[in-house]
């Protein structure tokens, strides 16, 4: 019986030490295989990341139903356990209900694709970041503080996000600039527009007709009359969404620069302050 026993603890012993071994191997090269080639055979690294995320569970599962038909001890139990099959399909059903919803939305996600691996998705709460992978279970996505962001697969699939990379990398930036009343809005637009054209990430994304008609690379209209400021937006094309926030950046240091050598005022708030005493003061004068 004790020989039985430690023989049924090898066949265990062996069979996880196996299935740990090729997981480990398996993921190694598909890794590998996945950074490698990806890019040159100008195929999309999703699938077999997801793959490569699915190989453990695979083999895990492979390994333990091996275990069950080999020892006939753990065949009666699992004989026991169908008996009651339905009982014990509300048990793990209600334990594993979202388990099973995160691997079917995983599966969603890499059939519809509404985002794939390296693309640039924000979140409608302001989380932002490069999906890195897409496993069974989860979304890894790292933020621009260099920290993993870790969401279950059904949540993300019922997120509304916006990806800046599906279909085409061409965005159109808008950014908004503020003169005081007092300033030229013509020679606002004009610097502006300059120092957009010049900027090297800048696209010329007219058609060639209007190229033909002369219409600007770069248009700038006025958005609003606020309070204390004229607001003219320009629009402006490039490629990609971590060059948007650069060409920004840039612009407002640049055209801030160049307002200040030509004269063209960035407004500030002004308030009146009226003191009760003056008042008073005022009413006895009178």
């Amino acid at each position: 019986m004790k020989e039985i026993f430690n023989t049924y603890w090898v066949l265990i012993t062996v069979s996880y030490s196996v299935a740990i071994i090729l997981t480990f191997l398996l993921r190694t090269l598909l890794r590998l295989f996945i950074t490698k080639y990806s890019k040159r055979l100008k195929v999309d690294p999703t699938n077999f990341s997801f793959i490569k995320n699915s190989v453990g569970f695979l083999l895990y599962t492979g390994a333990t139903i091996f275990v069950f038909y080999k020892i006939p001890y753990l065949q009666s139990i699992a004989s026991a356990l169908f008996a009651g099959v339905g009982i014990l399909a509300v048990i793990v059903g209600f334990a594993s209900q979202k388990a099973f919803a995160n691997i079917i939305s995983g599966l969603f996600i890499l059939i519809f694709r509404p985002f794939k691996i390296s693309d640039i998705i924000e979140f409608k709460d302001g989380q932002k970041g490069v999906v890195e992978e897409i496993t069974l279970r989860h979304t890894i996505i790292k933020d621009y503080e260099n920290r993993r962001i870790i969401m279950p697969n059904s949540i993300i699939s019922e997120e509304t996000i916006i990806n800046s990379n599906i279909q085409e990398e061409k965005i159109r930036k808008h950014v908004v600039f503020s003169i005081s009343y007092d300033s030229n809005i013509d020679k606002a637009i004009e610097i502006i527009r300059d120092e957009a054209h010049n900027h090297p990430l800048t696209v010329d994304n007219r058609t060639e007709a209007e190229k033909a008609s002369k219409e600007p690379m770069v248009i700038i209209r006025v958005i609003a009359l606020s309070d204390f400021s004229v607001d003219l937006k320009a629009y402006v094309w490039l490629s990609g969404d971590d060059n948007a926030f650069i060409l920004k950046c840039d612009l407002l240091k640049s055209v801030k620069e160049r307002f200040d050598k030509e004269g063209v005022e960035i407004p500030f708030p002004y308030r009146t302050v009226v003191y009760k005493k003056d008042i008073e003061e005022l009413k006895t004068t009178v």
